[in-house]
């Protein structure tokens, strides 16, 4: 059974180069790490493939053109989608918060098969952990 991972969302938001993280960033719970969480799968992908999984995405409210950014700037294995129109946050009813005006999903990850969510980890942190918990229960399967 094909079994994809959904990194939700790669960010709430991911910090460009040279640029600088306000502090209204940082005091929100959560919102800071997303990077370090990214490169967490990135990391694992050699384990995470051992243990059964096909496919990685990474998902957020950015743009299309800050996703590819992010993901040649990185050089994650896997694909970075945008959901920038809130359309897949909307159909599941994602946790979200809203930061200088815009909503942004929270972090979680997502095992899915065959179209089915088999589980979901919320909250996750430290964020660049939240794959070792994604790890521990594909051990467990």
């Amino acid at each position: 059974m094909a079994l994809n991972i959904w990194k939700l969302p790669l960010t709430p938001e991911t910090g460009a180069p040279n640029e600088v993280v306000p502090d209204s960033w940082n005091a929100i719970p959560g919102a800071r790490g997303c990077t370090p969480q990214a490169c967490s799968f990135c990391d694992n992908m050699p384990e995470l493939k051992s243990l059964g999984v096909s496919q990685i995405f990474g998902i957020s409210t950015q743009s299309p053109d800050y996703q590819a950014e992010v993901h040649a700037r990185l050089h994650l294995p896997y694909d970075l989608l945008s959901d920038e129109k809130l359309e897949w946050q909307k159909a599941l009813n994602l946790p979200t918060f809203e930061w200088e005006g815009k909503k942004v999903i929270r972090r979680l990850s997502m095992a899915i098969s065959q179209g089915q969510i088999l589980k979901w980890w919320y909250p996750v942190f430290p964020p660049d952990r939240g794959v070792d918990l994604v790890i521990e229960w594909l051990k467990t399967r």
